[in-house]
């Protein structure tokens, strides 16, 4: 957004800067003197869309979470009104999200007190690295390791569901456990919940198809045919709502007879809890819980939570940014995602983050700022207050299929042919990642970033370096060199030059090479000796200004540079006419010296 203008004669930079400052800082500032009437009816419909989807979705995570349904609600508002305040994309919701769940409950012991910690502290570590613009740390996570997390997640979370769509009661939540008391106890099947899940499961599917195929609507079209497809648009973007609220009055109506085949989620508290700092300490049956014990039990989830709450928000912000041509800030993101989680928890949220299907609603609702989750957070709050004593018969398979259906998406049936063709090392950390989040989330991530920085230093310790034969062995290394490579670099030299019979003088083309450290510059010193020893020579060529300081920095003594290859191979060849650089200030030319001292 540009920044209003001033009169002719009055822009004080000051002033200028100010205003730029808390436009950055508080970015409503910089579209809410634009708003407009249009505007305003767009984020009205896009923040209805969006409160229609997250109602049942926040239900139905909070299972996944290990917590009772209110708490999913309670973590569905805030986040809708700081976006609004602090968020950069017109498009992000914020909320509780499948992946989040998960981490919740694999952190939190399906202990409330734990999950509003937990969300606590995840914000003042978000905050800080907004603060610190640390964002670049998220950087080390390659999206190999997110899609073996993500598909690792998409299994655990849709296979945890399955006994709440069959009615099985009494299994472990620990994944591998899971797999076999629910085939074990397939025979104790509900039939009723089954057969609803499964017809649930199914309307989703259709309602789903329905809307992906539904034509755009076109101003020429009549009346009539933009009011159908308006309500086919209303009805599939609000699927969800739609198929659980249809499954309560099924088990409504079978309440009313006396009978109920269906396991219901059951009293749901009413209205928003008075806001009360998160608990630093719980009373058990044991005896007090203090905060240090509960830090120690979530150990690692104090990592892997916030981290993966920015790295998924910062991504649905930054796809969604490129297709709708704007841009983000990946800092002021954090501070967003921050604040929501540290506010969120006054009222006993659990961590939350940017969600991906409720950001896509968001954005194919037409929603023009963030303002649209402004009436979001409005419904979640009414829902709060009017709906909570409807929610008690949901059937839990309904709720099952919103989760299934939603999570299938994460599922990457094309990654593997994808990285197969692109680069096939990359599979290593996908593989990695996604195999050992089955066992724990914490070491698929660790495992599949170590294996990740792993190939990362293989590539700068072993760098590619392109050899000419010839009188003159020319070698050129494709990147800069950095103290792993050297003694790569230095084999290389003896075994092709220095051991052969007579000793071959070779050129060193730098001319890719934009940096060097110490390590570096000592091994071209020892170089220089062996060369000397042998009566060869070792020449430079291209040199690049960084490069240029390192090593008059280190004063190299022998150090002979030519700007171009054919310079230095006339030169090693013995041929009159031309004279080497010596590494000196005096002898670089006039052009590389003018870019040293600037």
């Amino acid at each position: 957004m540009s920044s209003p203008m001033s009169p002719p004669g009055f822009a004080p930079m000051s002033c200028c800067w100010s205003t730029e400052t808390m436009q950055k800082r508080l970015p409503f500032l910089a579209w809410l003197p634009n708003y407009t009437w249009y505007a305003l009816k767009m984020d009205f419909i896009a923040g209805i869309s969006v409160g229609l989807t997250v109602i049942p979705q926040a239900l139905a995570y909070a299972e996944v979470a290990g917590l009772p349904p209110q708490y999913g609600l309670y973590s569905a508002f805030m986040g809708c009104f700081v976006y609004f305040f602090l968020g950069t994309s017109r498009d992000v919701t914020l909320g509780p999200t499948a992946i989040m769940s998960l981490l919740v409950s694999f952190y939190t012991f399906r202990e409330p007190a734990y999950a509003v910690l937990l969300a606590f502290l995840s914000g003042c570590i978000q905050l800080g690295m907004g603060f610190l613009h640390l964002g670049f740390l998220l950087d080390f996570i390659s999206c190999p390791i997110i899609k073996g997390f993500t598909s690792a997640a998409a299994i655990i979370i849709g296979f945890g569901q399955i006994k709440n769509l069959l009615g099985l009661q009494h299994i472990p939540r620990q994944f591998f456990l899971q797999v076999y008391h629910t085939f074990h106890d397939i025979g104790e099947t509900r039939v009723g919940d089954a057969v609803l899940g499964l017809v649930c499961m199914v309307l989703l599917l259709v309602l789903k198809l329905m809307r992906d195929h539904v034509p755009p609507v076109h101003p020429e079209m009549p009346p009539g045919v933009r009011l159908s497809h308006g309500l086919v648009w209303t009805a599939t973007t609000a699927r969800n709502a739609l198929v659980v609220s249809f499954a309560a009055l099924v088990a409504y109506s079978f309440e009313v007879t006396g009978y109920q085949p269906f396991v219901l989620t059951g009293k749901t508290p009413e209205g928003l809890p008075d806001p009360s700092i998160p608990p630093f300490s719980v009373t058990t049956t044991n005896g007090t819980v203090s905060f240090t014990e509960m830090v120690q039990g979530m150990g690692a989830g104090l990592a892997v939570v916030p981290l993966m709450g920015l790295l998924e928000s910062i991504a649905v912000a930054k796809s969604f940014a490129s297709q709708n041509n704007y841009r983000v800030d990946a800092n002021q993101e954090l501070l967003a995602i921050g604040l929501t989680n540290i506010l969120g928890s006054l009222f006993s949220s659990y961590p939350v983050t940017g969600s991906f299907g409720r950001t896509a609603v968001n954005a194919q609702s037409g929603v023009c700022t963030p303002a649209g989750g402004l009436m979001t957070g409005a419904l979640v709050l009414l829902s709060l207050d009017y709906l909570t004593s409807l929610f008690y018969y949901i059937p839990k398979s309904a709720l099952a299929a919103v989760i299934i259906m939603a999570v299938g998406p994460l599922f990457d049936t094309k990654i593997v042919g994808t990285l197969w063709r692109v680069k096939r090392l990359d599979l290593l950390p996908l593989c990695v990642t996604f195999l050992l989040c089955f066992w724990e989330v914490q070491y698929g991530i660790l495992a599949g970033a170590l294996v990740s920085v792993m190939i990362l230093l293989h590539s700068v310790a072993r760098p590619k370096i392109q050899v000419s034969e010839g009188p003159v062995l020319i070698l050129q290394p494709s990147s800069g060199l950095h103290f792993p490579a050297i003694e790569t670099l230095r084999e290389m030299v003896l075994s092709r030059a220095l051991e052969t019979s007579p000793p071959r003088s070779v050129a060193l083309d730098c001319t890719h090479v934009f940096s060097i450290d110490y390590t570096v510059v000592l091994g071209l010193g020892e170089l220089l000796e062996d060369f000397h020893k042998r009566g060869a020579t070792l020449a430079l060529i291209g040199l690049q200004v960084p490069v240029l300081r390192v090593l008059l920095s280190a004063d190299l003594k022998g150090v002979l540079y030519f700007s171009t290859l054919e310079e230095a191979e006339k030169y090693l060849k013995q041929e009159p006419g031309t004279q080497p650089y010596n590494i000196s200030e005096d002898s670089v030319p006039e052009h590389k010296v003018a870019l040293l001292k600037a």
